[in-house]
C-alpha cells in the first residue's frame, strides 16, 4: 500500500508543451480580444489600457500594447527568472500580431453584446491561465499578478479583479457607462476563471 503522505514528483514541461501553450493561449487570448472589439468593449490589465490609449488618441492597439509591457520585463527577469520573462515577451509579441491579424482572418457579421462580454472574458482568461501554467504571463499586471501569487499566496484573479476595476472606472471618460457596464461582466468573468482555476499546489508542472 503506497504512502499517500508521500510528495508527488515535479514534471517539468518540454520545450514543445511550452511552445505549443504558447501558440494555444495567445490565440485564445486574441480570439477573446476579436469579440471585445467587435462589440466595442474594453478589457483590463495592460490590454485594457492599450484599448483606452488607442480610443483617446487613434494609436494602434498593437504598438500601445507592446510598449506598455516593457517596464514589467526588470520586474520578470528579476522576480520570476529569464525563461519566463522570454516566454512572455513572446507571448506578448504574439498577442500583439494576432489582435493584427485576426479581423483579415474572421469577420463577425453580428454578436449579442452581453454574448461578447461573457464569452470574450472567458476565452481570455482561459488563455491566460494556459500561459500561466506553463510559466508565461501576458505581460505588464499580468507579470506583477503571477509575481504576487508565486511569492506571497495573493490570488492572480482577485488581484486582477481590483486593479481592472480601477481600469474600467476610468474608461467612464471615453465609453458610454452600458458599455463599460458589460466591460464589467466580462471582466468578472475573466478574473473569476483565473481564481477559481489558477491555485498555488494544484498544478504542478514547472519549467
Amino acid at each position: 500500500m503506497s504512502d499517500s503522505s508521500q510528495p508527488l514528483p515535479v514534471e517539468h514541461h518540454r520545450l514543445y508543451e511550452d511552445a505549443f501553450a504558447v501558440v494555444v493561449g495567445t490565440l485564445m487570448m486574441s480570439l477573446g480580444v476579436a469579440l471585445y472589439a467587435q462589440a466595442g468593449l474594453v478589457t483590463g490589465g495592460a490590454a485594457g489600457i492599450a484599448l483606452l490609449i488607442q480610443a483617446a488618441t487613434g494609436l494602434s492597439f498593437g504598438p500601445v500594447f507592446f510598449a506598455i509591457n516593457l517596464p514589467f520585463y526588470w520586474l520578470a527577469v528579476r522576480r520570476m527568472g529569464r525563461g519566463f520573462t522570454l516566454r512572455t515577451l513572446l507571448a506578448v509579441s504574439l498577442v500583439s500580431l494576432m489582435t493584427w491579424a485576426t479581423p483579415h482572418l474572421l469577420h463577425i457579421a453580428r454578436i449579442d453584446t452581453l454574448y461578447a462580454a461573457v464569452a470574450g472574458g472567458l476565452l481570455m482568461g482561459l488563455g491566460m491561465l494556459v500561459l500561466l501554467r506553463h510559466r508565461t504571463g501576458i505581460g505588464g499586471l499580468n507579470i506583477l499578478a503571477a509575481y504576487l501569487q508565486e511569492r506571497h499566496g495573493i490570488r492572480a484573479g482577485w488581484f486582477q479583479l481590483a486593479v481592472d476595476g480601477a481600469i474600467l472606472a476610468a474608461a467612464l471618460t471615453v465609453l458610454p457607462p452600458a458599455q463599460v457596464l458589460l466591460s464589467l461582466v466580462g471582466a468578472v468573468a475573466l478574473n473569476v476563471s483565473l481564481a477559481v482555476n489558477h491555485k498555488p499546489g494544484r498544478y504542478l508542472g514547472v519549467t
